[in-house]
C-alpha cells in the first residue's frame, strides 16, 4: 500500500514538473530547462561510472588479497583519512585509528629493571590453561622423575601427537589434582643449572610442512600456537588464513614488549620465519606511543605490519584481527605472543626448548614493581618474595596471574599461567563504603562521567577489587559498545548466549571474540554481569556443536 502511495506521489510530482516545464517552454525558457536536464543526466551517468569503477577496484583488491594489507583501494578516501588523527612520524604504513576504548591507569607499573629470579625455584605446567584439553590428560612422568627442559610431561588423549613439555630441568615433586581427579598441575623443582633436551632440528629452507609440524609437536613448540575461533591450541591439520602477533599490550600495567624483546631480536625474527611457513604473518604495532616501537618489530622481515592507534583494547590481537582480516565461519587464524615466538625461534636457532620469560610484577601493593627473568609457569610466591608492602590492619591482598581485567585470581602457592607474563597484586575489595555509590569519597577508575576523572587524564589510581554493587538486571546501556572497537553488538550477543540461540550467536560475531576482548565491557557494566564467563559458556557451547 505504501509503495503504491509513493509511486502515486512521484507521478503527481512528475506531472506538476511537466506542466511547469510546458509553461516555461511557452514562455521561452525551454533552453534553460533542457540544459538543466542534460546536466543532471551527465552527472548521473558520471556518478554511475565512478561507483562501478570503485566497486570493481575493491573486488580486484579482494580477489588478489591486496586489501589485507590495510591499504585503501578505493577512489574515495576513508573517513579516518579525512577527519582522523595524524599518525606519528615513525609510522611507515597505514594506521587504523580506533575511537572506542578506555585506558585504565593504575599505580604500580613495572620499572625498566630486571630481577634475576633466584627466588623462584618451582615451576608448573597446568592443563586447565589449554582450552579444550581433556580434564585428565595422559601424564608420562611420575613424582621423583628427573626431567630436562623440553622433555614431555603429558599429552591430550584426543590429540596425543601434541606434547606438553617441561619448561625447566629438575625433579617432578608433585602432580596435583583438582575436581573429579582432573590434573591441575605438574610441579617441577628446578635445577640450579639448566639442562636441555637435544633435538634434531629440521632445516627451514627445505623441510616439508609435515616434518615442520611433527618437530613442533614433539618439541613442545606447538603449544604456543593458538587458533581462533575458540582460542585453543591450533589443529595441525588446519591451514590458517593468517597468523597474527600483537607487539604491544594495552591492558592495565601490562609489560612493555619493547623492553622484553630487547636482546632477543634474532630469535624473534627466526620465530616469525617458522610461522611464515604455514601462512602469512601479520604484526600489530603501536602507533600511539611517543617513541617508535623496538626495531625488532619495525624492521621485521617476512611479515606485514599493521599499525593501530587507540586506547585499550587496541593491543588485543582479537581487535587487530577484526580490523585486518576478520574471522568468518569458514576461516581460521592462528595467534602467538611475542615471548612465545621467541621460544619457537630459539628452538630452531639454538636447538633447545628455552622457556625463559620476562615477567612483570606489578600493582600498588608491590614495593618495587619490576621485571623478573625466570621461566614459564613460575611460582607466584617466588616472584613476589620480599617485594610486598606491609599489610595494613584489616586489609588483604589479591594475586592475579595476568592483568586485572582478564587475568585469573591465584595465590602465592600457585603458579603463573602458561600464556601469562604478568603478575598483578592489588588490594582486596572487602572493605565496603557506606553509600559509596552516592558519596564517592575516593577517586577510582571508571568510564562514568559522574566522576571528574576526565579533568585528570594522567591520574593513576590505587584500585581494589570491589565492584561497588551487586549483579542486577541486564539492562541496555550502550556502555559495551562505547568501549569495544569492533563492529559487534555485545549486549545482544550476550543475551543470545544466555538464551542458547546458536544462530544469533554466530551471526552476532561470537567466533571473533575471546574472553579478553570483552573484559573492558565487563569492567564498564552497570549490571555487573560476568561477561567473560558468559562468553566462555557461548564458545564452549558452539565448539561442542
Amino acid at each position: 500500500m505504501r509503495s503504491k502511495i509513493n509511486r502515486f506521489f512521484l507521478l503527481f510530482l512528475f506531472l506538476n514538473f511537466a506542466s511547469v516545464a510546458s509553461a516555461q517552454s511557452s514562455g521561452g525558457g525551454s533552453n534553460y530547462l533542457l540544459t538543466a536536464l542534460a546536466a543532471i543526466a551527465v552527472f548521473i551517468v558520471l556518478g554511475a561510472i565512478v561507483m562501478v569503477s570503485d566497486n570493481l577496484l575493491k573486488i580486484e583488491a579482494k580477489e588478489s588479497g591486496a586489501d589485507k594489507t590495510g591499504t585503501n583501494y578505493s577512489i574515495f578516501p576513508r573517513f579516518n583519512e579525512l577527519f582522523g588523527g595524524s599518525a606519528p612520524n615513525y609510522v611507515d604504513g597505514p594506521v587504523t585509528f580506533l575511537k572506542k576504548g578506555h585506558d585504565i591507569l593504575l599505580q604500580g607499573e613495572a620499572a625498566k629493571s630486571t630481577n634475576d629470579g633466584s627466588n623462584v625455584t618451582t615451576f608448573a605446567v597446568q592443563p586447565p590453561n589449554f582450552v579444550g584439553i581433556s580434564p585428565i590428560p595422559k601424564v608420562v612422568v611420575e613424582v621423583g622423575d628427573e626431567v630436562k627442559a623440553g622433555d614431555p610431561i603429558f599429552f591430550d588423549k584426543k590429540r596425543p601427537e601434541i606434547q606438553y613439555v617441561a619448561p625447566v630441568s629438575g625433579e617432578v615433586i608433585a602432580i596435583n589434582r583438582g575436581a573429579k581427579r582432573s590434573i591441575a598441575e605438574v610441579v617441577i623443582l628446578a635445577d640450579k643449572e639448566m639442562k636441555y633436551r637435544s633435538y634434531d632440528v629440521p632445516n627451514l629452507a627445505d623441510c616439508s610442512r609435515e616434518d615442520l609440524v611433527n618437530f613442533l609437536m614433539s618439541s613442545g613448540g606447538w603449544s604456543f600456537i593458538r587458533q581462533r575461533p575458540y582460542n585453543l591450541v591450533a589443529d595441525p591439520v588446519d591451514t590458517p588464513r593468517g597468523i597474527f602477533v600483537s607487539t604491544f599490550d594495552s591492558a592495565p600495567l601490562a609489560p612493555d614488549l619493547n623492553y622484553i624483546v630487547d636482546g632477543n631480536e634474532a630469535a624473534f625474527q627466526k620465530g616469525l620465519e617458522v610461522l611464515g611457513k604455514f601462512a602469512p604473518v601479520h604484526l600489530g604495532l603501536n602507533a600511539k606511543g611517543s617513541e617508535a616501537p623496538h626495531h625488532a618489530f619495525t624492521q621485521v622481515e617476512g611479515a606485514s605490519k599493521n599499525w593501530f592507534h587507540g586506547k585499550h583494547p587496541a593491543g588485543n590481537v582479537g581487535v587487530q584481527i577484526h580490523h585486518t582480516d576478520p574471522i568468518t565461519t569458514s576461516s581460521k587464524v592462528w595467534v602467538a605472543g611475542v615471548q612465545d615466538v621467541i621460544t619457537i625461534g630459539k628452538l630452531f636457532s639454538e636447538g633447545k626448548f628455552d622457556a625463559t620469560r620476562m615477567v612483570a610484577v606489578t600493582g600498588a601493593e608491590v614495593e618495587n614493581p619490576q621485571y623478573v627473568k625466570t621461566y614459564l609457569g613460575a611460582n607466584i610466591e617466588g616472584l613476589v618474595k620480599g617485594n610486598l608492602k606491609p599489610l595494613e590492619e584489616g586489609k588483604s591482598i589479591r594475586f592475579v596471574s595476568g592483568d586485572v581485567l582478564s587475568g585469573k585470581q591465584t595465590s602465592t602457592e600457585s603458579f603463573l599461567g602458561y600464556y601469562d607474563d604478568q603478575v598483578t597484586v592489588l588490594e582486596e575489595g572487602d572493605q565496603y563504603e557506606m553509600f559509596g555509590w552516592l558519596l564517592p569519597l575516593a577517586p577510582r577508575p571508571t568510564i562514568s562521567g559522574t566522576f571528574p576523572n576526565g579533568l585528570y587524564p594522567d591520574l593513576k589510581f590505587q584500585a581494589n577489587t570491589n565492584t561497588h554493587g551487586e549483579q542486577r538486571a541486564f539492562v541496555v546501556t550502550g556502555q559495551y559498545e562505547s568501549v569495544l572497537p569492533m563492529d559487534i553488538y555485545p549486549q545482544h550477543l550476550m543475551k543470545a548466549i544466555i538464551t542458547n540461540d546458536f544462530e544469533k550467536m554466530e551471526g552476532l560475531g561470537l567466533l571473533e571474540l575471546a574472553e579478553e576482548d570483552v573484559a573492558l565491557c565487563e569492567f564498564a557494566c552497570t549490571s555487573k554481569q560476568p561477561l567473560q564467563s558468559i562468553l566462555k559458556q557461548g564458545l564452549e557451547a558452539m565448539r561442542d556443536q
